[in-house]
């Protein structure tokens, strides 16, 4: 009796822990799984495709902003000696340049596409301006060392000097498309147009370190020579694609950017220990 009643109450327990019991039941649904299973594969099919659609056409926007502003940079790299000979030739003695100023086109892939420097003399390239912007700075520490007011700061602050005069030279030609309504122009060719600069300004400086009387009439010609490469190259090159014409505007701009000219490279032909 006393077993039996053990038993019973063994029984009466139910699922406690550490107690075994009778697994509960839980009625199965067919339907709840398969429902669940094709409802997340719509979600995660449709939230991909509409992914893949946002990317794939945010990606080509900013690729085409990219081509659109700052083109390829291997292309104004591709030049040789005979190119870099020549265009010295041009941007410091343009009144001597018998050909055109244009630039030369190709089809490439069912679209017209300018030739590189390589093949075409008055493509922009990055090469020169580059390479005179470090013969600037070389030239800026011989010039004050002879001196005597060279001292890191110093060389430093022609770094910056140069730069700000690089950058104001970008933004002068910037403006004047903008002023004219023009297209947007790569800003690649800005930089490599406005950079040509340098080159005039290192010859100023050697001028200035062989002889300061001789300084003041090289780089008044440097002036000259730099506004008259800057006015042609502007004119049948980037004031080609103009929506709206204006005779008398077009002009003032050209005539502003030729008289920029000579505050700039006076400015950054002095090199100075400040």
């Amino acid at each position: 009796m006393h077993i039996l009643s053990i038993t019973e109450m063994h029984d009466n327990l139910g699922p406690f822990p550490g107690v075994s019991g009778p697994p509960l039941y839980t009625p199965s649904n067919p339907f709840g799984n398969a429902f669940y299973g094709a409802g997340s594969g719509l979600i995660r099919g449709g939230l991909g495709a509409y992914g893949g659609k946002l990317f794939g056409s945010g990606s080509d926007y900013v690729q085409s902003n990219i081509s659109k502003y700052f083109s390829d940079p291997q292309y104004y790299f591709q030049v040789n000696d005979h190119y870099v000979r020549n265009k010295l030739k041009i941007i410091l003695l343009p009144f001597l340049h018998r050909g055109h100023w244009t630039r030369i086109t190709e089809p490439v892939g069912g679209k017209l596409s300018y030739k590189p420097p390589v093949n075409d003399i008055n493509a922009p390239d990055l090469y020169i301006p580059f390479m005179a912007f470090a013969t600037y700075l070389v030239l800026a520490g011989i010039s004050l060392g002879l001196s005597g007011k060279f001292s890191p700061e110093a060389l430093n602050w022609q770094f910056v000097k140069g730069l700000m005069g690089w950058f104001l030279q970008v933004m002068l030609l910037k403006i004047s498309l903008l002023s004219l309504e023009g297209e947007e122009a790569p800003l690649l060719d800005m930089i490599a147009y406005a950079g040509y600069s340098f080159s005039g300004i290192c010859v100023a400086m050697v001028a200035r370190i062989a002889s300061s009387y001789s300084y003041y009439l090289i780089v008044l010609w440097i002036c000259l020579c730099m506004g008259t490469f800057l006015v042609k190259t502007m004119k049948r090159t980037l004031f080609a694609e103009i929506r709206s014409y204006d005779s008398s505007k077009h002009h003032y701009l050209l005539l502003s950017i030729a008289v920029a000219q000579f505050p700039l490279i006076f400015w950054l032909s002095n090199p100075t220990g400040n």
